[in-house]
């Protein structure tokens, strides 16, 4: 390198040190992780940021560069104390009891983490893991776990009163799910998976939830429905994975009869084909939705672009407050000067 490249990095350097730290912090966390290191090897001062970026979020990672990162936060207190965000993904893998415990252990470091993502894979979750929460001393505002809902997590819960959004992938036990209707007093999101009527509407009572997304199965009916009634506020957006042949003409007109003050709609039926016809003898159901402003119908189908064209027309008139619609082929139908095109 020349004196004038010398010269020239060493200016530029000295006016990032002439920044203040917290403009320091924001252009340092447009790296990429893997930029990171080189980072870290600067000078002391560098290092300081850098590791409180490192550490900050610390996503997916494979199994053993995941195992080494918790045994250095259950090592280094000071590092853990930076992570805000973790995220586990043991889906593929049959762990350990003892790899559980490096889990929990490494949760009572994590002094400020916020927010907390735990996936596990289907055979560990025969028994109750929820035991390996219990190390979580933090006040989290986000949980999503596939540990399954049992009593075990349904305590875990009722300790977390800052929590904003909660995601159970895990499965419904035989067990009494019951959470005190002062737990998680401010939660506005929560997404259930593969739980019942009896997990849903033990989360939802009382509780100011305005975002849901359920799954339907055919032996629960619309009982899933029914336990939305006990939100504290109404409920805005809701997303339904629908596991059974339930026509739009019947499930929609009971979501209505439940919830008329949605904005904001998403269906997905897996199990189901619907025509054209079917769609079209819906929208007179639309009519009830007060406040509906977007709707998403996803659905097995033989209805074309152009029938899906008049269809999105029919669902606009029957319901004005609709502001875009989403059907099967998965274009977005929006009305612009008096008129519903689609884009996509």
């Amino acid at each position: 390198m020349g004196l004038s490249a010398q010269a020239t990095t060493k200016l530029g350097f000295f006016r990032l040190m002439a920044f203040p730290v917290e403009i320091q912090d924001c252009i340092f966390q447009e790296l990429e992780m893997h930029d990171l290191p080189p980072v870290l090897r600067v000078n002391s001062h560098f290092n300081a940021i850098a590791t409180r970026i490192l550490y900050r979020i610390i996503p997916e990672l494979p199994m053993r560069r995941c195992i080494a990162c918790l045994k250095v936060l259950c090592a280094n207190p000071a590092n853990a104390a930076l992570v805000r965000k973790l995220s586990v993904d043991w889906s593929s893998h049959r762990v350990v009891a003892n790899l559980f415990r490096l889990l929990r252990d490494t949760l009572t470091h994590l002094t400020a983490l916020r927010h907390l993502s735990i996936e596990l894979s289907p055979q560990d979750n025969h028994y109750s893991l929820a035991w390996v929460l219990h190390g979580c001393r933090s006040r989290l505002r986000t949980l999503g776990t596939s540990i399954r809902c049992d009593p075990q997590l349904a305590a875990v819960l009722e300790t977390q009163p800052d929590l904003i959004e909660l995601c159970l992938r895990g499965f419904q036990t035989k067990q009494p799910f019951t959470i005190s209707q002062d737990a998680m007093p401010v939660l506005k999101m929560f997404r259930a998976v593969h739980a019942g009527p009896a997990v849903i509407s033990s989360v939802v009572r009382g509780r100011p939830l305005e975002v849901i997304s359920l799954s339907m199965f055919i032996e629960d009916g619309f009982s899933p429905l029914d336990s939305l009634l006990h939100s504290s506020r109404p409920i805005k957006r809701l997303t339904i994975m629908s596991l059974d042949n339930t026509p739009p003409n019947i499930l929609l007109p009971e979501i209505a009869n439940r919830l008329p003050k949605l904005e904001a709609l998403h269906v997905v039926v897996l199990m189901a084909m619907f025509d054209r016809q079917t769609l079209h003898d819906s929208s007179p159901t639309l009519s009830r939705f007060s406040d509906l402003r977007y709707l998403t119908f996803m659905a097995a189908g033989s209805a074309s672009v152009e029938d899906e064209g008049e269809i999105a027309r029919t669902w606009g008139k029957a319901c004005p407050t609709l502001r875009t619609i989403i059907l099967p082929k998965g274009k977005v139908w929006f009305e612009r000067d008096g008129k519903w095109m689609c884009c996509g």
